[in-house]
């Protein structure tokens, strides 16, 4: 049965309660963009795949991002990726945005999360994928905006069925950054292991804006 058309107010959930930090000092914004996946069940590079409000999908969500005002980073191992986002910002004059090469082993969200933490500390990181097609900035908005919620907290997507960590607030502040070293050095690579360990807010928002795209069918 498909859901009603809705634009829910987001619903906090808080997963684990816990001690809030000495300070509780807000962290600049920046949104991380994953766009380094094989595509195997899609069979083709989802990042290139074209969009129906035009450009890729990987374009696309850059702009999208862009609406923020905050600055950007990509990160792809994919050569393409990274040409096209450096096209797109002397395009549109973003200075804040950068396309960064991710370095081999490529393993997954949990090490690029790993690895962008190392590169933006003292910084709330916007982690988002690149095939969420329907995502919006109403969403982005509900997911970043101030709720009297703990700044430091880690703040989740939530489609009202089940987790979508990959779309998320990471604050790359020392505890957390930490333990996911340590979980990295253990060999770990499963981001939803990593968070049962950690303290999160779930934000539920629209379904049909977190709707990921990982099949050829799930594109009729």
């Amino acid at each position: 049965m498909e859901r009603p058309e809705t634009n829910p107010q987001p619903l906090l959930h808080s997963h684990v309660s816990g001690p809030a930090p000495a300070s509780a000092t807000p962290l600049p914004l920046r949104a991380c963009l994953l766009s380094g996946g094989a595509s195997r069940r899609m069979g083709r590079d989802k990042a290139q795949l074209p969009h129906p409000e035009g450009g890729s999908w990987l374009e696309r969500t850059l702009r999208l991002l862009a609406q923020l005002d905050v600055p950007i980073t990509l990160l792809s191992r994919h050569p393409a990726h990274l040409t096209l986002a450096q096209e797109l910002a002397d395009a549109l004059d973003l200075p804040q945005l950068e396309a960064i090469a991710e370095p081999p082993p490529w393993e997954g969200p949990l090490l690029a999360l790993h690895r962008l933490m190392e590169r933006h500390p003292g910084q709330r990181l916007l982690l988002c994928p690149v095939d969420m097609p329907a995502l919006n900035l109403r969403a982005l908005t509900q997911l970043t905006g101030s709720d009297g919620s703990d700044p430091w907290q880690i703040r989740l997507a939530h489609d009202g069925e089940r987790l979508q960590p990959l779309l998320g607030i990471y604050p790359s502040q020392a505890g957390i950054a930490r333990s996911l070293s340590a979980e990295i050095s253990r060999g770990e690579r499963r981001l939803q292991t990593w968070l049962r360990s950690q303290t999160w807010i779930e934000v539920t928002l629209d379904a049909k804006a977190l709707r990921n795209v990982n099949h050829p069918d799930g594109l009729r």
